[in-house]
């Protein structure tokens, strides 16, 4: 397998996988290199027969706080970020392996995104969810506006995404949205456990399964992220989004003005 780039970590454990956003220094947020790498990992994970399993995790307190606003200037294209985040959801539901997520503090903004496309999310107590984009001026992007509803329904949805509110982890297995939650310090084992198990299974009917409940549930991914891709790219060039880029630099709180 082609060697990770140095902000993603990749060590194979037998039949794991295990690749981890390693930017703990700004919560794992992500830049649209970082997320590009990262889909052409898990995509070269799903050709290889002896990846049984994917883990994908955060470096140190989170699991990525979303896109990286301090490199807003870098990107190469208003829409740069958004495909590439498009091809890390779409390399998630396309590789026949299970992807687990292993999820502690913040999942936030497209890391929201990112976690709930994986098929099992194992999430510390402390983690949280969010989808933070409204707080920035932007529309919740990364497959979200179906991922979530999907998950817990349109009220719920509807208000995570217009509030921008955490949602607590306990919470988030309360309403269906992953898969489990455990003791901060049993995440390591509890994460070990599942995907041992799921190595152990019939790889052949858990591809089969995976690519059923995909198609039955998440259809309209396509539709949702190109849907997102359009009001996104416009919202990107609105002077909201440059007042809330600023306003984040500069630690205070931004003014809208609708424009």
């Amino acid at each position: 397998m082609t060697a990770a780039a140095p902000e993603i970590g990749c060590r194979r454990d037998g039949p794991v996988l295990r690749i981890t956003l390693n930017r703990p220094h700004v919560l794992n947020a992500v830049t649209e290199t970082v997320l590009r790498d990262l889909a052409d990992l898990i995509t070269e994970a799903g050709e290889d027969p002896e990846v049984r399993v994917l883990v994908l995790a955060g470096a140190g307190r989170a699991f990525s706080s979303g896109a990286d606003l301090t490199t807003v200037t870098e990107i190469s294209s208003p829409a740069g970020t958004i495909h590439a985040a498009n091809q890390v959801i779409r390399s998630i539901g396309a590789v026949p392996q299970p992807v687990v997520a292993a999820v502690q503090g913040a999942a936030a903004g497209v890391g929201c995104s990112i976690a709930l496309a994986c098929d099992l999310v194992l999430a510390s107590s402390d983690a949280y969810f969010q989808l933070a984009f409204v707080r920035v001026g932007l529309m919740p992007d990364g497959g979200a506006t179906l991922l979530v509803p999907a998950g817990v329904g349109r009220a719920r949805a509807m208000s995570l995404a217009l509030l921008g509110d955490r949602l607590p982890a306990a919470t988030a297995a309360e309403w269906g949205l992953i898969h489990r939650v455990v003791d901060p310090a049993s995440l390591a084992a509890g994460v070990d456990d599942l995907a041992g198990r799921l190595s152990r299974s019939a790889p052949l009917a858990l591809a089969a399964t995976k690519r059923a409940v995909n198609a039955a549930t998440l259809g309209g991914l396509e539709d949702s992220m190109g849907r997102e891709l359009e009001g996104q790219s416009a919202l990107l060039t609105s002077a909201d989004f440059q007042t809330a880029v600023s306003a984040f630099r500069e630690k205070k709180t931004p003014d809208f003005a609708g424009r």
